[in-house]
């Protein structure tokens, strides 16, 4: 499902597939673009595709995984044809990644600061770095230079992780799966602003992963939407909160607590998720409330609605890859 993004895409992401031992298919034929200084967020339950995505594309699925694409095209070059040494060149540098677990990225037996100091370097000295720190609640961690890893909260290492990738190279674009999960709101706004302040300063991309669909509504440019394994639903974040096309995206937004009238229950999505990524149709048809017998047989195609596309048997206008 490929959306074409004004002027030349800094990422460019052609049926990427990522299976997992046993075998079990995580990501199927997910496409997708991302334009210089733009942030997509990718939304949908646990289990969906969307870390698989990120750690496919940075090349650091786990031992007997399988990823097989397209194209992965980043800054002119196939990332999906390099081979490992020259992918190091490249990730870390212009494309970083904040993984969901902070304590399993930092060496637990070396001082925290130490640690920012191997990626900062001298610049860990510099005013407007350790203000730039501080404002995103690392003051702290500035003043416990002997302390180890193990000596700080989920939430501190998480900051300390995200300033590593955003601030260590100043990458052309950032990979960040649920990134603010440990923090409190205080701290994940602020978390938040240096992120849109690094996109506004350094024309920094994003591809922001998350479950939390307010600060995807506040953030983001474009959202993909994953259930299953594929991304059914593109679109630009403004479009997709006003007019959601799939049926899946229309029962995720109605779950969220800001649509639901304080006196009533949260509307929960009926049924699970589990086994959705090894069905031959629409990942979505066993929960669809407008399933039709053709969804249950075959994926649809990607359709064009507006800016966006969708895949649903009920969408029309078919678009290219």
């Amino acid at each position: 499902m490929a959306e074409t993004t004004a002027g030349a895409a800094l990422l460019r992401v052609r049926d990427l597939d990522v299976t997992y031992p046993g075998p079990v298919p995580a990501v199927r034929g997910v496409s997708f673009d991302v334009a210089p200084g733009e942030i997509l967020g990718l939304v949908g339950e646990s289990g969906s595709g969307k870390s698989s995505v990120c750690t496919a594309l940075t090349g650091l699925l786990p031992a007997g995984a399988h990823r097989r694409a397209r194209a992965i095209e980043f800054e002119g070059a196939d990332l999906a044809a390099l081979r490992e040494r020259d992918l190091r060149r490249v990730r870390g540098r212009r494309l970083a990644f904040v993984p969901q677990q902070p304590m399993t990225s930092l060496a637990p037996t070396t001082p925290v600061v130490r640690q920012l100091r191997w990626y900062l370097g001298d610049r860990l000295d510099d005013v407007e770095v350790r203000e730039t720190l501080t404002g995103i609640g690392l003051g702290s961690v500035l003043d416990r230079p002997r302390d180890l890893p193990g000596g700080f909260s989920g939430g501190q290492l998480q900051r300390v992780v995200i300033a590593i990738a955003a601030l260590a190279h100043e990458p052309a674009l950032l990979l960040a799966d649920e990134p603010t999960t440990t923090l409190d709101p205080t701290v994940q706004a602020q978390v938040l602003r240096l992120l849109l302040t690094l996109r506004d300063k350094l024309g920094l991309a994003l591809v922001y992963v998350s479950h939390d669909l307010a600060v995807v509504s506040t953030i983001c440019d474009r959202v993909g939407v994953m259930y299953g394994g594929r991304l059914v639903e593109t679109a630009p974040v403004r479009e997709l909160f006003a007019a959601p096309r799939h049926p899946y995206t229309r029962a995720l937004l109605a779950a969220m607590p800001a649509t639901t009238p304080a006196d009533r229950p949260l509307r929960a999505i009926e049924g699970t998720a589990e086994g959705a990524n090894l069905l031959p149709g629409c990942p979505f048809a066993p929960r669809c409330p407008q399933v039709l017998p053709v969804c249950r047989e075959r994926m649809p195609e990607p359709t064009a609605h507006g800016a966006g596309t969708v895949r649903c048997h009920l969408a029309s206008e078919r678009v290219g890859a």
